[in-house]
Parts: structure tokens; sequence; C-alpha cells
């Protein structure tokens, strides 16, 4: 039966990946975005018309509602609330960066706590509803492995404390996570926070490491190679994580933390090597000590995720950098 969702962030990287396997498979697709400038709005709205692009080819441009809104704005989050009856919310939607978040707490604590709280109230009718429904909308919400912080626990396993975080994006993502909890224990709101490892494919972003290696070949920009390459991690394919961030919006479980990775992670330097023999250039990295914020290796341990959704993560590092490849050549340099 089709239901109407409601994807934040559905102009990124993960978000338009996810509207179009939603609308595709018959879903109606409420989608928000404010297009902010933490990169160029440009390479969002590409990433939008790529979306209905494909669903026009497809038969399903009416299954898709594009929002310009932030999550911040309490009228907004209200109006589309009392337009749709929303039976799903994939959040999204945030501002993302460890090391940018340290040079930017308040912006990342505005965006990423108080408009989770907003969709929050809203999910439960508290904002935007005329009449409270009899059930409520599941409630996803995209958390981060950053959230484990520099524990010693490898593989990374959901039921660690989480208590240390080493960037304000990461203690933001966490204070998410325990918003879910208590409006799950006050009002049974179905929540299940997805701790997402390191996604790259296409419609990247061009501050995430694949993109930047590409554009270092291509435009000169520069490529800091932090550890002499020597941080591992647990690359995952966006294809891959949307399968589970739509298996969780059709699973409501009551409250749920959930790792999506891999669980094989790879160097730095091997994922770079990955990247140069796919090309046939090799780039020009400039090697840079690692960030305080940052962690020599993460690893997911995904068997709480095979269990609850069906989660069977198919594309081998090499494979996907070879189709994040051929989408950069088509829509970055045109070719």
């Amino acid at each position: 039966m089709s239901r109407t969702l409601l994807v934040t962030g559905a102009a990124g990287f993960i978000g338009s990946h996810t509207v179009q396997a939603l609308a595709a498979r018959g879903d109606r697709v409420v989608g928000m975005d404010n297009l902010n400038d933490y990169y160029d709005p440009a390479r969002k709205r590409a990433n939008l018309d790529e979306v209905c692009r494909t669903l026009t080819q497809c038969g399903q441009e009416e299954a898709f509602t594009f929002i310009q809104g932030d999550i911040r704005n309490r009228q907004t989050v209200e109006e589309i609330f009392s337009s749709h009856e929303i039976d799903g919310i994939i959040h999204l939607a945030a501002m993302a960066g460890v090391r940018v978040s340290i040079e930017k707490p308040h912006l990342y604590f505005d965006v990423n706590v108080n408009g989770t709280l907003n969709l929050l109230e809203a999910a439960i009718g508290r904002i935007g509803r005329r009449v409270r429904c009899a059930s409520f909308p599941t409630f996803v919400f995209a958390s981060t492995s950053s959230v484990y912080g520099d524990t010693e626990t490898i593989p990374f396993r959901e039921n660690d404390s989480c208590g240390r975080p080493l960037a304000p994006y990461a203690a933001s993502k966490k204070a998410g996570e325990l918003l879910g909890h208590s409006y799950h224990h006050v009002y049974g709101l179905p929540f299940t926070a997805l701790r997402f490892f390191t996604v790259y494919g296409p419609r990247g972003r061009p501050d995430m490491m694949a993109y930047k290696v590409l554009d270092n070949i291509f435009f000169g920009h520069d490529v800091p190679l932090y550890h002499s390459g020597n941080m591992h991690r647990d690359w995952t394919f966006v294809n891959d994580v949307v399968q589970g961030v739509v298996s969780a919006v059709d699973r409501p479980f009551g409250y749920e933390v959930i790792n999506l990775g891999r669980g094989e992670p790879v160097s730095l330097a091997e994922f770079v090597q990955v990247i140069e023999e796919c090309v046939g250039q090799k780039a020009n990295v400039v090697s840079a000590p690692m960030p305080q914020a940052d962690v020599a290796s993460t690893c997911a341990d995904i068997s709480k995720a095979q269990e609850l959704l069906d989660y069977a993560p198919q594309i081998q590092v090499r494979e996907g950098i070879t189709l994040f490849w051929s989408w950069y050549k088509k829509y970055v340099l045109g070719q």
C-alpha cells in the first residue's frame, strides 16, 4: 500500500538517493531541504534534477513533491504536517562534518538538535496536525559512527556507551538519539537511529574523500592524506545504506539504534589508490597529521542490521569507486 513519507535533506547525497528509491517503489515522497551553502547549492539542485529526470523516465514524476524549507522553522514544519498525512519520517537533514563543527558548534546544535526536536514534536501531533492520529509515523533518524568516539572496542557495537564524543557534530547526533528515546518513552513514538559509517558514491558531497581526490586530479585542489593514509574507514556504498534506510522506515520497532556499514574497513591510502587505478592518473595528495577530533579506525558490527533490517550490503569498494567515477565523469566533468 502506498504511503506518504517525509524525507528531510532530500536534495543531499543520501537524501536524493532515498527519495528516488522510495518513489520508484510507489511511495508518495515529500522532500524537504533548505539548500544551504555548506557546499554549492547548485550541486544539490543538480541532485534534484537528476532524481526528477529518473522518476519521469519511470512514470513516477508525480510521486515526489519538493519543499524548500528549514527544519528549524516551526511554521514550515507545521505547514508540511498540516498539508500532508505523513506516515513515516526519514530525517537526514543535518549540518555534517566533524571538523567544521568545531568551528561552528552553535550552528550544528541549532540544526541537528533544535531541528530534530521540531520534527519530533510534529511526529507526535503537537506541530501541524489538525487532529492527532491513532498511531504515530515511524521516525528514522540519521546518526553517525562518530558517536562512538575514540573507542577501543572493534568492531563498533550499538551497545557501546558512546559517552565521550570528540566533536560537537558527534555530540549533536548523540543528542538526537537521546531525544528520540525520550519521545519513544513518553509518547510511544517508534524511533530508529541509524548510525552511518563512511558513505560514498554518486552525488557524494564535494567535501568527501572520493570527490576530493577526483577534484585534485582534474582541478588541482589539495587533498590532505591524514596520518600517512593509515586511517581505516568502513567505506559503505550509498545504495547499500539506502536499502537499510528504506527497510527501517518499513519496520516500527519501538526504539532501536542500528549500525549501517560494511564491517570491512579499508585504509585511506588503499581507497585513494583504487581511485587512481580507476581514473588512470595519480592524485597529488598532501601529507597531514590526523585531526584531533578524528579516530584511527572505524568498523561496524552489522549483525543487528542483518537481523532486524535484512540488511545485506552488496557493493565492494572497487565496484563502488567505479560507479562513483562513472557518475563524476558524466555530471561533474560532462564527459
